[in-house]
């Protein structure tokens, strides 16, 4: 298994007490852990803001996962996609024939241990519903859905809900999304003025 950020011996554990530290320093704390089982997709939500992926760093460090995250193909391109590849980036290439749900599934049946992040909304803008790629990933990978909310208003990200899908698409998704009722990530703002906007169109 390749090494990534979370993983490489030395520098690692000098990320992470780096990483725990700003943490600490910030206000941000993590509360609850992730399952003891080898494969698992971690849906994050709210996603309003840029440092959403910085936040993302510091929670899995503090975890102590090893997670992985979908980029577009173009930017593990030399000369920085080694440090895409070294954070845990999987590429997605839009122009195969194969979508993006088959290939992280056919990279999530190559690995032992494979845990893939993913913001479902899909934009820091307000959404009614969420994008369903991560869901189809899950039952054709026939892994779990991992909950990890951004409680932006008190600096907690709260992780380790489990759910299982059960075959009815709709219902796991309104389950799913109503488990993140009330949440407020980091930026509310984003999120108050695109619903706004909504409404009134």
């Amino acid at each position: 298994m390749k090494k990534t950020i979370f993983t490489t011996p030395i520098l690692s554990p000098i990320f992470r007490l780096i990483s725990n530290t700003i943490m600490r320093l910030v206000g941000w704390r993590v509360d609850g852990q992730l399952p003891d089982i080898p494969k698992f997709i971690i849906v994050g939500a709210p996603h309003t803001s840029n440092w959403d992926f910085v936040l993302f760093l510091g929670v899995i460090f503090r975890l102590k996962a090893d997670a992985r995250y979908m980029g577009k193909a173009e930017l593990f391109r030399p000369p920085y996609g080694w440090f895409f590849d070294w954070c845990g980036g999987v590429p997605v290439d839009r122009s195969k024939s194969t979508g993006l749900v088959d290939q992280m599934v056919d990279a999530c049946n190559r690995s032992k241990k494979f845990i893939l992040v993913i913001a479902p909304e899909g934009t820091r803008h307000y959404v009614h519903e969420w994008k369903r790629g991560f869901y189809h990933i899950a039952v054709k990978s026939e892994i779990p859905i991992v909950m990890a909310k951004v409680n932006g208003k008190d600096k907690i990200v709260h992780v380790g809900e489990v759910f299982h899908t059960t075959g009815d698409m709709e219902a796991d998704m309104r389950s799913i999304q109503e488990a993140f009722a009330g949440i407020i990530g980091i930026n509310p703002m984003k999120k108050r003025k695109k619903k706004y906007i909504t409404l009134e169109e």
